[in-house]
């Protein structure tokens, strides 16, 4: 499928949340306001078209094992129709899922980033939109030198939603932000996620409105990469009781700068 976006645009209002219809031809990110002498230039994009994962901007994450499954490369495939599937499944005694990144291929700082996404339905597995920084596991500068930034984690099926930072490592001085929601419209079509990332604070938006804002670890100043993921633990439920496969599905992921 052919998508529409705007490599550049000037909004002054922030859209307001709107219903999901799933994939249009007229689909588009929702941006956040700027001033009158600013506006957003896409800087980097995936729509998804085609047959095959782009691996000049991806990375495929496995085979290896992961939480309580496995990421496995053969899981991530795009449909065909304009989107990416990261599948949960299944495979003899074990459980697997896809996750991609852009490490080395795509790290970036301030800026907009936005992912349209439809939850899966079954419990046992949660997928996420979120960036990560080789700085999170050092430990003295709060998570200026890096922060894992989950845009949205999504582990339940009745509309609710996560968003959190960590820094500071992952042992005993490991620290963290973050916060909940729940939208019951969220569990059908698509939803876009988005985050605005400044040298000042972060926030976090849901179809165009502002869910959270955070100063929390003094905000990261480093370059970081995006990642799509699938997670199998029991955060998201008992896989045992899920009929796989499922999926996550992603129609598009843009970066946008701000410039003047």
């Amino acid at each position: 499928m052919t998508k529409s976006f705007r490599p550049a645009i000037l909004l002054l209002t922030v859209f307001a949340s709107a219903p999901s219809f799933g994939q249009t031809n007229t689909a588009e990110a929702f941006l956040p306001p700027v001033t009158a002498d600013e506006h957003w230039k896409l800087i980097w994009h995936d729509e998804f078209d085609g047959a095959r994962l782009d691996e000049t901007k991806w990375n495929r994450l496995g085979d290896w094992k992961r939480r309580d499954g496995y990421w496995m490369k053969e899981d991530v495939n795009l449909s065909g129709q304009g989107t990416l599937m990261l599948r949960t499944r299944k495979d003899g005694d074990r459980f697997t899922c896809g996750a991609v990144d852009t490490k080395g291929k795509f790290e970036h700082t301030f800026g907009y980033y936005v992912a349209r996404c439809k939850m899966p339905g079954q419990p046992g597995h949660w997928p996420a939109f979120w960036m990560m920084a080789p700085g999170v596991s050092k430990v003295g500068d709060e998570g200026r030198d890096g922060t894992e930034i989950d845009i949205v984690e999504i582990p339940w099926r009745d509309g609710k939603i996560t968003m959190n930072l960590h820094w500071d490592g992952y042992g005993k001085d490991h620290k963290k932000a973050g916060t909940s929601l729940t939208r019951a419209g969220l569990t059908a079509g698509f939803h876009d996620y988005g985050l605005l990332w400044t040298p000042a604070e972060y926030v976090f938006y849901v179809d165009g409105t502002e869910v959270w804002r955070s100063q929390a670890g003094g905000v990261s100043q480093v370059p970081e990469h995006l990642l799509l993921t699938e997670e199998i633990g029991t955060w998201g439920g008992d896989i045992r009781k899920a009929t796989l496969p499922d999926y996550f599905e992603v129609d598009y992921v843009r970066v946008y700068e701000l410039s003047k």
